[in-house]
């Protein structure tokens, strides 16, 4: 008899869900940019949530130019630092690394995350030329954030857009062995995607992991057990059954997420008392409408929205209040 054969039904969602490889997120897609050469994201610390009051600036929202109360994400973002560009040849199977050039100014704290280069390659920017692809490897800089308990530096890696190769890679020039700050990259009222690992709430049972309803009141053992683990063919346990395992500590993305603000001094919108389990924001910092993936003190990379197709541009959005109660309670 001939094997039966069908493409499956429904979608395995975010299945298998498994922790997270590394807290650093990785970032498999960027947009297509045809401005200026430039970063295409950046990465923060979470700080914590607050409120403000902004002028709604949705022409399509019931409060539209009025000024309404919305929750926004304050996010830490120190100084990256430029330690090599990276250039990508394309292929059949995808993109392969052409080859890199290090800047000799290179932090003694990236050590500790790295084995760093000792020499120097000869032709690193003449083959660079004739790259498709070209990308920045940059660090972050903890020891410029007080409230962050470590020394040893994330490392990742960040497209260059816009412009043709030649004119990316003059930009390229620019940037390498410096450091870069938000306002180069970001400005108020962009649309960006924000990459984060969630919280980790560890192992957790069928209800809470799926959702599954509770056992009736005439089941023999235990109501948050499962019913059933699947059919009797096949003669396996499907990847479609809920079951316990873990929960959180996944990387997910957050699509679409407005900047409302970028200023220099965190002070100025840290609440009294600092945010809790967080402190003082010391740095420059972004104000992002929402909520973003993690708890606080998680490195979270943004990066130039890839699903934002609807076109209205916000120049800058207008706040009114930045609340800066104590979040301590009472």
């Amino acid at each position: 008899m001939p094997k039966y054969h069908r493409p499956r039904r429904g979608s395995l969602a975010y299945s298998p869900r498994k922790r997270a490889r590394s807290e650093v997120p990785h970032i498999k897609s960027w947009a297509e940019d045809g401005g200026k050469p430039k970063l295409q994201g950046f990465a923060g610390y979470k700080a914590g949530m607050t409120h403000v009051l902004v002028i709604d600036y949705r022409p399509t929202s019931t409060t539209s130019g009025k000024e309404v109360m919305v929750p926004v994400t304050v996010v830490e973002t120190p100084p990256l630092k430029v330690v090599a560009i990276r250039g990508y040849t394309e292929t059949p199977y995808g993109l392969k690394t052409l080859t890199e050039v290090w800047t000799e100014d290179l932090d003694r704290d990236l050590s500790r995350r790295i084995v760093l280069p000792k020499k120097k390659p000869e032709r690193g920017w003449e083959d660079l030329e004739n790259a498709d692809d070209i990308r920045a490897i940059v660090h972050t800089q903890p020891k410029l954030v007080p409230s962050i308990p470590k020394k040893k530096p994330e490392l990742m890696e960040i497209r260059i857009g816009g412009g043709t190769i030649e004119e990316r890679l003059e930009y390229a020039k620019q940037i390498l062995g410096k450091e870069v700050r938000v306002k180069e990259v970001i400005r108020e009222g962009d649309m960006l995607d924000a990459i984060a690992v969630t919280k980790g709430k560890g192992f957790q049972g069928h209800v809470k992991r799926w959702g599954v309803k509770l056992l009736s009141h005439k089941n023999s053992k235990h109501r948050r057990m499962i019913g059933t683990e699947g059919s009797w063919t096949p003669s396996w346990v499907q990847p479609t059954v809920p079951q316990a395992g873990q929960m959180g500590y996944h990387q997910r993305t957050e699509y679409n997420k407005r900047v409302l603000k970028i200023g220099e001094n965190g002070e100025e919108i840290t609440p009294a008392g600092g945010f809790p389990h967080y402190g003082v924001v010391r740095n420059e910092y972004m104000i992002i409408h929402g909520s973003l993936p993690g708890p606080a003190k998680r490195l979270i990379r943004f990066r130039d929205a890839i699903r934002y197709h609807k076109g209205v541009k916000v120049e800058k959005p207008e706040i009114t209040y930045i609340s800066t109660m104590s979040k301590q309670g009472v």
